[in-house]
């Protein structure tokens, strides 16, 4: 027993060797959880359509936001263009325009857009991303090529041409996949980096011939661009190689992953 100063005779307090060493794992153990769970980067995916929209889009965000809860990023989705501002765009390393359609910003939205691209950010353009906003002439550079048409959906062979590309590098070289293939205005080869062609031999309705581009990426105004033309599919988002295909193209614009060589 041991008295404190006012005489209260109070009894010690022992702590063993064996409380203390429980006490820090447990607190080094808390500190590792919450390291584990913060967010390498966050993901804005935008699937407004004011055209034909798509029945894959909620499997393309449960997709998304599945990958990036396996891959430590967070995933934000809207279809409200009133998000395309300064600030509402800050907290973004990459949006995401999945299977938008149509025109589906206003000019105040557009710039802002252009500004978050030209401050380093990225851009994910997935299918129908390339059916948007036609009389926007730098929307156009920063996709790449715009849609034409496309015949029914069908299976096909895709031929990888970028084997290191953190998109394409761990699919098949030759990918036998079913979608929808579209056919582009322009051949979008020579202002972009082609990382996989579609093998017109292997389906019907291709209209480009022996060179179909069907994902490219390119650097634009400072900023990164991606696209594929697949994913039309509610099937696709299910696809393992196709979500890896997603993944690369996301950690690729969001500058964490290899970036996109010179156009080809």
């Amino acid at each position: 027993m041991a008295a404190d100063r006012i005489g209260v005779w109070r009894p010690h307090r022992r702590v063993t060797p064996l409380l203390v060493a429980c006490a820090i794992a447990g607190a080094a153990t808390a500190s590792s959880g919450a390291a584990e769970t913060e967010p390498r980067f966050a993901v804005l995916v935008f699937s407004k359509t004011t055209g034909f929209r798509h029945d894959s889009i909620p499997q393309g965000i449960a997709a998304i936001t599945a990958i990036g809860a396996e891959h430590e990023f967070a995933v934000d989705s809207t279809e409200d263009a009133a998000r395309f501002t300064d600030a509402g765009l800050a907290g973004y390393k990459v949006v995401v325009f999945l299977s938008t359609t149509g025109d589906i910003l206003d000019d105040r939205q557009k710039a802002a857009f252009e500004r978050y691209i030209r401050s380093g950010r990225g851009f994910v353009g997935v299918h129908s991303a390339s059916d948007t906003e036609y009389r926007w002439a730098w929307y156009g550079r920063l996709v790449g090529a715009y849609f034409a048409n496309h015949p029914e959906i069908q299976p096909a062979t895709v031929h990888i041409e970028d084997r290191t590309h953190p998109s394409t590098k761990d699919v098949p070289a030759l990918w036998q996949r079913t979608d929808e293939w579209y056919n582009f205005r322009s051949n979008p080869r020579g202002a972009v980096h082609v990382l996989a062609t579609v093998n017109e031999a292997t389906y019907s309705g291709g209209k480009m011939g022996s060179d179909h581009p069907i994902a490219w990426c390119h650097t634009i105004d400072g900023g990164r661009s991606w696209y594929t033309a697949m994913g039309h599919t509610s099937e696709s988002y299910a696809e393992p190689w196709f979500r890896a295909h997603l993944l690369g193209g996301i950690e690729s614009t969001a500058g964490v992953a290899g970036g996109c060589a010179g156009a080809n």
